[in-house]
Order: structure tokens, then sequence, then C-alpha cells
């Protein structure tokens, strides 16, 4: 067999993104055949992403898209096991590229992003890490959007009206304050009804007559509601008002708005 040439190892190396001993095999298993050098690595890689695909992606980005006529955005969580995979251009552009077909192509869940499953089989090739594309949200503006990456690991999309700064203000806010719901009305009845019960328990060891205890239930409640929702919630920039009287001020409405935490939800193995 003819001996492989370094200039066909560069081209494997950068048709696979492999390491060059691995892709020097490759073309001497293969006879120097470059296409089928190309397919042994992708059968030894697919078993190499496979083992990967055991351990936990707890680090990562939000990949976030906004239409040029700020009506469409969407927001992507892309994992992976390490911080510095995270900074990784390749990675951080497959969650831009992630973020931009949601928007655009609307999917119906992640198995409808099965075209870039060979993409992110790649990533995992040249990487050496499990990556996995955990999930997403999109909005469609009633109005017109603004979005806020916090670093790479918080993402906001805000549908309002108003100025471009009262959008970016509520957006920053939401990263900020992690808001569960928009107004107080949207908290769910079982919700205000659990955080009742446990108020009135509280209270009634308070020792203090039915009618103070129940005062004291109702602005409990109405604290809490305050807290969990963005329009009760003090300002980030000025918590002497409300994100509701900030925006009454502004002249802006916030109608709807999505949030991405990166992470939120997994659990991190510890060391033992």
């Amino acid at each position: 067999m003819s001996e492989i040439s370094a200039s066909l190892v560069k081209e494997l190396r950068e048709m696979t993104g492999l390491g060059m001993m691995e892709c020097k095999k490759a073309l001497a298993e293969s006879g120097g055949n470059l296409g089928k050098a190309e397919e042994l690595l992708r059968i030894r890689s697919g078993a190499k992403a496979s083992k990967a695909a055991g351990r936990i992606a707890a680090e990562g980005v939000i990949g976030a898209w906004l239409s040029p006529g700020a009506d469409t955005g969407a927001l992507v969580e892309l994992n992976c096991e390490t911080d510095f995979v995270a900074k990784n251009e390749d990675f951080l552009a497959f969650a831009r590229e992630l973020a931009e077909a949601v928007a655009r192509s609307n999917p119906a869940d992640l198995a409808a992003l099965g075209a870039f499953e060979a993409r992110r089989q790649g990533l995992v090739q040249k990487i050496g890490e499990n990556i996995s594309i955990r999930r997403f949200v999109r909005l469609q503006a009633q109005a017109k959007l603004a979005h806020y990456v916090h670093g790479t690991r918080i993402g906001v999309l805000v549908d309002f009206e108003g100025a471009d700064d009262v959008g970016k203000d509520v957006a920053m806010h939401i990263a900020f304050a992690r808001p569960a719901y928009l107004a107080q009305g949207d908290v769910p009845a079982e919700v205000v009804a659990r955080e009742r019960g446990i108020l009135a328990a509280r209270a009634s060891e308070s020792g203090k007559s039915a009618d103070i205890v129940q005062k004291m239930v109702e602005g409990g409640l109405h604290k809490f509601l305050g807290e969990i929702s963005l329009l009760g919630q003090a300002f980030v920039k000025d918590d002497k008002q409300t994100v509701g009287k900030m925006l009454a001020a502004r002249k802006g409405t916030v109608l709807g708005y999505r949030c991405l935490v990166l992470s939120e939800g997994i659990e991190k193995k510890k060391a033992a």
C-alpha cells in the first residue's frame, strides 16, 4: 500500500473534524480511499457518541434568534458537559442556528428538529462531549418582540407595545426576577388555594382574632401573588414601583413572554 500523504490526512481531518492520528489510521485501513475512510470514522465515532450520551450534559448555552422585523423569536437550550465546550465557537454557532430554525419553521417538538441530528452527532465526534438539544420556546408577536440574553445562560423574549427601551428593560427584569406568571390573574387556582391554606395555618397559630387572621391571610396572599407575577414584582431598576406601574408610566404593555434558564431542573452529579 502506498504511503498516506499528509495532504490526504489533512483533507479527511477537515471533513470530519477528528484527530490527525485517527484520520491517518482510517486512511491506512481503507487503502487511502477517502470515502471509505470517512465512512469508517463515522462508524467509529458513532460508537463514541453513544458512550458520550450516557454522561450528564448540564452545561451549555441558551441560543437566541430574533427575526429582522422583530415579530418572531426563539430560544433553544443546547447542553454539553463542560463550561469549556460551552464557549466553543462551533457549539455557539449551532445554538444560534437551532434558534433560527425553531423561529422560522415552528417545530411541534424536539423530534421535528431531526434534520439537525447529523450536525449534532458531528459536533459530538469533533468535540468529544455529549451534546444534547434539551428544549426550546418560540414566540410570535402580537405587537413586537424584544430579547435579552444574560451571558449565555438566561434567555428572554418579550412581546410588548411601547418604546424599544421599555421592552429591553422588561426583558432584563425577567432575566433577573424570573416571574412564573405575567399577571396575578394568570396564577392557577390550585396554586392560590395551596398558598392560602399555608398562610391560614400559619396565621391561626398567632392567637389573633378571626378577622385579624383573615386580614393576615389576604395580605400574605397579595404579597405572594405579587412576587410570582411579572406585573406585581418590584421593578429591578427601581424597587419603589412595580413593573406594572413602570409600564403604565411609560405607556407600555406586556402581552406575553418566554424565558429559558440553562440547566434548570437538571440534577448535576456531585463529586464523591
